[in-house]
This record gives C-alpha cells, sequence and structure tokens, in this order.
C-alpha cells in the first residue's frame, strides 16, 4: 500500500526536500489497511505497509523511510531484534523508531528505549496522535538530513576551493626565479606562506649587461587578493613596463610603482617593498624602501667575525599617497658580501610566552651562522619553527639571499 509520491529534490540546491515517508512492519494486514487510512487524507505523507518482517531492514533501505512503525509481536523475528538490526544498519542508524504493541508493561517499554526505539504507541492508537507523533518524529529526522546534505555540501565546497587554492598556489611558486647558483652573484630563498596565498613576492633579473636589480614585496593581508596584486607588482618589475622609468634608479622606481598601485584603486589593498640594483663594474649598491624592513648587507673581517649593515630608505608604503618620491641610499659592496632582503614575518615571531623574537635578534643568529659557517637560510627556518614552537606561521616567511662574489 503506497501513496503517490511527490518531487523530492530542488534543482541547483544540492539539498532535498524530504517528505515524509512512513513504513509500517506489522503481520497483521488489518493492522496495515487501519493506518493507511489514517494517513490517506494527510498532505506530504507518503505510506508503506510490509507484512514480511524478514524483510523489513531490505526495504527500509529502498525507501528510506523518515519513521518507521514497528509491532513488537510478530512471527519469525521479534520486533525488538528488529530494533536492534535497524540500529545495527548505516542507513536507517539514526531513522526514529515507533514501537506498536498490545502490551504496556513499564519493563517491555523499557528494553525497547534501550534498544533504541524512539517512542512506543499501543495499537491501535488514536489518529491525531498517530499523525502527531509522526510528524513530529519525521521533522527532526529531516532537519537531521538537511543539515548533513549542507555538512556534505560544504566539505565538497571546500575540497573544490583547496584545489583551486592549491593549484593558484603553485602557480604563485612557478612565478618565482629559479636559484641562481653560478657566476659572480649567487642567490637562494626561502618561501613559506602562512597560507596556502600569501602576500609575499620577490625577484632578481639583469637589468642591462651591468646592472642586476633584487626586490621582495610583502602585500598587506593573505589570500587571493593580496597574491593577485603581488603577482601584478612583480610582473610589473620583471617586464619593466612603467613608461618612462629609469629601472636601474630604485628612488624613481618606487615613486612610479607607487602611481601605478595607489590603493584606492587596488580595492584599498597596498604593500611594502625593497628594491635594489647592483652595478657590476662599480660594486656599487643602490636601494629604496616603502615602509619595508631594512635588507641586511653582510661581511665578515679578517678574524671571522660578521657583522651587518642596515640597508634602508625613509618612505610610507607603496600605495598609500599620490606623487610620493622615495628616495635612494648607496654602499660599496666589499668583496665576499652577502645581502638578505626579507619580510618582516621572517622576524616577527611570537614565542609560546607571547614575548616577540626581535629584529636585533634575528641579525645575530645570521650572523652567528655566517660566523661558523652553516647554512644561513636553513638555520633561521629551523631556528624560527623551534622559537614559535612548531605549526603554522603568523605571516609569510619570505627570505632572499644574494652572495655578491
Amino acid at each position: 500500500m503506497e501513496s503517490e509520491p511527490k518531487c523530492t529534490g530542488t534543482a541547483g540546491s544540492g539539498i532535498k526536500e524530504h517528505e515524509i515517508t512512513v513504513l509500517l512492519v506489522d503481520d497483521q494486514a488489518m493492522i496495515g489497511e487501519a493506518v493507511r487510512r489514517m494517513l490517506a487524507s494527510e498532505e506530504g505523507i507518503r505510506f508503506h505497509y510490509l507484512g514480511d518482517p524478514s524483510r523489513a531492514v531490505t526495504m527500509a533501505n529502498e525507501i528510506r523511510p523518515t519513521v518507521i512503525l514497528q509491532d513488537l509481536v510478530m512471527p519469525d523475528v521479534d520486533g525488538l531484534t528488529l530494533v536492534k538490526f535497524y540500529r545495527a544498519n548505516p542507513a536507517t542508524r539514526d531513522t526514529p523508531l515507533i514501537v506498536l504493541s498490545t502490551k504496556e508493561e513499564p519493563t517491555t517499554k523499557a528494553e525497547a528505549f534501550a534498544l533504541g526505539a524512539n517512542d512506543y504507541l499501543v495499537k491501535l492508537p488514536d489518529k491525531i496522535e498517530l499523525v502527531a507523533r509522526i510528524r513530529y518524529h519525521s521533522r527532526g529526522y529531516i532537519n537531521l538530513l538537511q543539515r548533513n546534505e549542507v555538512y556534505e555540501a560544504l566539505l565538497a565546497s571546500q575540497k573544490a576551493l583547496a584545489a583551486e587554492l592549491a593549484e593558484a598556489a603553485a602557480y604563485v611558486q612557478s612565478l618565482l626565479p629559479p636559484p641562481m647558483t653560478e657566476g659572480q652573484i649567487r642567490t637562494e630563498w626561502r618561501f613559506i606562506p602562512s597560507t596556502q596565498l600569501g602576500g609575499d613576492a620577490f625577484g632578481y633579473h639583469q637589468i642591462d649587461g651591468d646592472h642586476f636589480c633584487m626586490y621582495l614585496l610583502d602585500v598587506c593581508g593573505h589570500g587571493v587578493g593580496a597574491a593577485l596584486l603581488s603577482i601584478s607588482a612583480m610582473n610589473v618589475l620583471r617586464s619593466q613596463s612603467l613608461p618612462k622609468t629609469d629601472f636601474t634608479d630604485p628612488g624613481a622606481t618606487l615613486s612610479a610603482l607607487n602611481e601605478a598601485f595607489l590603493m584606492e584603486k587596488q580595492n584599498n589593498m597596498y604593500f611594502t617593498i625593497w628594491y635594489g640594483v647592483y652595478q657590476h663594474s662599480t660594486r656599487r649598491l643602490t636601494f629604496s624602501s616603502a615602509g619595508h624592513p631594512p635588507a641586511l648587507l653582510f661581511t665578515v673581517d679578517a678574524a671571522g667575525k660578521a657583522s651587518a649593515q642596515e640597508l634602508r630608505t625613509t618612505g610610507p608604503v607603496l600605495g598609500a599617497i599620490s606623487e610620493m618620491v622615495y628616495k635612494t641610499g648607496s654602499c660599496v659592496v666589499p668583496v665576499g658580501a652577502t645581502l638578505f632582503v626579507m619580510s618582516d614575518g621572517t622576524y616577527e615571531i611570537t614565542r609560546p610566552d607571547s614575548t616577540l623574537w626581535t629584529f636585533e635578534e634575528f641579525t645575530e643568529l645570521l650572523a652567528k651562522a655566517t660566523e661558523v659557517g652553516k647554512p644561513q637560510i636553513e638555520e633561521l627556518s629551523r631556528s624560527v619553527n623551534e622559537i614559535q614552537g612548531g605549526g603554522p606561521l603568523d605571516d609569510d616567511f619570505s627570505i632572499l639571499k644574494v652572495s655578491l662574489g
């Protein structure tokens, strides 16, 4: 016995509009007919009757009822045994069970509830009461189903988003320049984004036969927007596509970059940057910075003592003020010197006791690693992980090492 089913899906939502579906398992056909008549005039309720209790679990798997009415006393299969079967079956583990019985003994009721029944009615109950209980238990179960569907849809969406972010992160990584391992200038770097998509970017290349530029920028925030802005700025520098700009002049380069990336045109996002140009013929390094940490130029004296010179110029973050003129600083680079350019996420590390690792401590660590001949970047990365106590970093970790032989 079955009433005509209604549509159970909502196009495009991914979440079903579940209809109340009742499965009655009772060996007496007259009980099945009586319940069918009770529910026949009830809108939005589908009714199924099964007189063979041995097929109860199989049928429940097929029709997925929102409530099961289960007779207690039947030949061959005891009703309480079926309750245990329902609860052991994944498809009916949470389906509401209303036990129907001619018995009113408290011990029988207690056993039914202990095995997993949700309700107990002495048959045949009044129609008003039966319908009310069917709707009440079904409504709770449908809410559970829809919550689970929303959760599954959310997981699927997050999985798809994670895959897209991973693809985007791989693309960003592919834009970073490969290390230079031969020649007078050698480079290496470490980039550890705090999220899948960070806001840091860096690069280096020959401008012409005598000038080599290097830069590192740090966009405010993280995620897709920050990554897109950092890639855009990096591509402008790499392609030297700013009009009427001398890219061998760091101050002029940042002034032009500032006008090209004013924050009101970039969804109120800005970035800091350090930009330097090394001239091979004179060993002179010119540089300019916009709200960025200073670069560190390390040299080692005859006694093996390492010292660092901070290279920075004063200037606000890039994109904040229109028509800003950025200054250029310069120094002569000793033979064998090493330059480090980094983002603030490399040294602004919070210890487990909530104290902040300072820039001075960061500089001392690099100096000691230089003096004892340790690989500076590897030592820094290891120490930062220990200082923070493990786990993801609060900000992107970006550092560029340039050995100027």
